[in-house]
Parts: C-alpha cells; structure tokens; sequence
C-alpha cells in the first residue's frame, strides 16, 4: 500500500543519494582493504597477535582477543572487554588486518581512559536503536491516519535519536584510527611505509561510518520536507 506524498515525490532523491553514497563507501572499504590484504607485514604478525600487543602495551591485560565469523565484522565490546576479529583480520598477517586490529585497539584504549564521546556513544545506543527501528513507522502512521502532525512530529524526533548516533559515531571513529596509526608505528608493529598501507584502509572504513551520517540526515531532511509539505496541505 502507498502512503500520497511519501512514496512519489521529489524528495525520494534524497534517500537515492544516500543510498549511493553508502554503496560507494562500502565498494571502497572492499577494494582497497583487498588491495593491502595482499601485502605482508615484515614482522609476520597476524591482526590477533598485534591487538595482544597493542593490548599488554597499554596495560589491558584483562580485554581478550576472539575471533568471529564473517568479514570485516572486527568490533570491541566494551561491555564484555572483549575485541572481536573477523576471519579476514584474526589470522591474517597482511597490513590491511593489522591496521583493522588496530583501530579495535583504538576503541578498547578510549574505553580504558573514558574517552568522553564513546561514552555518550555508548549511552545513546539503545534510543539510537529505538530511533532506528520505529522512527520512520511512526511517521508513516502519522501519514496513514490523515496527516496527524503529531505522530508524524513525534516520529522525526524518534529517528533524530538515530541521526545524532552516527554524528557522534564519527569523532569515535576518527579518533580510534589516529591512536591505531601511532600505536602502529611507535611500537614497531609495521614500517612507516606499511603504516601508509593501513592508513589507507582506515580512511576507507571512515568513509562507510561518514556515508552512513550523510544518509541519516538526508532521510531526516525528507521526513521533516514531507512533514511541513502536509502541514501546508
């Protein structure tokens, strides 16, 4: 069923560049972690053995080191203390896994120093999802029961909570590969030349984490367009 003034209208552009600009941060993040997935450390460690050493390095001996299925799904857990390695990251010794390890390193240490905007991270997490999975239904209700301003205002601000979430989620991220990058390279781990290689695949992944902001706040710009285009109505 199609909601009038939801579905055919000029604003689904909005969400088209979005999608776009994720598709193309993710075929990036692909190839290039492809691409430096093919060169070797000199030093022959694998992503598991470089976040055990960039771990004990800084004291956090009591965060542990697993793997987990799946590609490029490496994450820390901040709850559990446990960094989680993907099968393309765990056992692999290439400059792409290393600076992956790394940056998970980078969340794990921001966790240890109370890093103040993965706190709020963390905290916003559960209304993020909230805001996620029950924004946009809401204003879609708003739209079913005859343009009700109320829900349809009640559900833009359900999905801003989700909006904000991947705003915040970028200075975590950049922040956890500028620590990856100088733990890298100030510990030995990998050449200032292969450093370049993981820097690389880093800003990559950044890009996806950008994307995925720019295409919240579009989806938000169009319901809040759709919103005041009713309330004229």
């Amino acid at each position: 069923m199609m909601y009038p003034g939801y579905y055919y209208d000029w604003t689904y552009i909005l969400v088209v560049i979005g999608a776009v600009l994720s598709m193309a941060a993710s075929a990036r993040v692909n190839s290039t972690f492809s691409r430096y997935s093919r060169m070797r450390s000199g030093s022959g460690m694998t992503g598991a053995q470089a976040a055990r050493q960039i771990l004990d390095r800084n004291g956090l001996y009591n965060v542990k080191v697993e793997h987990i299925r799946g590609n490029l799904t490496d994450h820390y857990d901040p709850r559990s203390k446990v960094l989680r390695l993907s099968d393309a990251t765990y056992s692999s010794s290439s400059v792409a896994a290393v600076g992956v390890a790394a940056h998970e390193c980078g969340h794990a240490v921001q966790d240890s120093e109370k890093y103040e905007p993965l706190r709020i991270r963390s905290k916003m997490a559960p209304a993020a999802n909230f805001g996620s999975r029950f924004g946009l239904p809401i204003f879609i209700m708003g739209l079913i029961f005859g343009s009700n301003e109320v829900l349809m205002q009640i559900g833009i601000w359900v999905f801003l909570l989700a909006v904000l979430f991947q705003i915040v989620t970028l200075p975590v991220e950049f922040d956890a590969s500028r620590r990856a990058l100088d733990m890298l390279t100030g510990y030995g781990i990998l050449t200032r030349q292969e450093v370049d290689g993981s820097r690389k695949v880093l800003k990559a992944a950044a890009l996806t984490y950008v994307a995925a902001a720019a295409a919240a706040v579009l989806n938000l710009l169009r319901l809040i367009l759709i919103a005041r285009r009713n309330d004229r109505d």
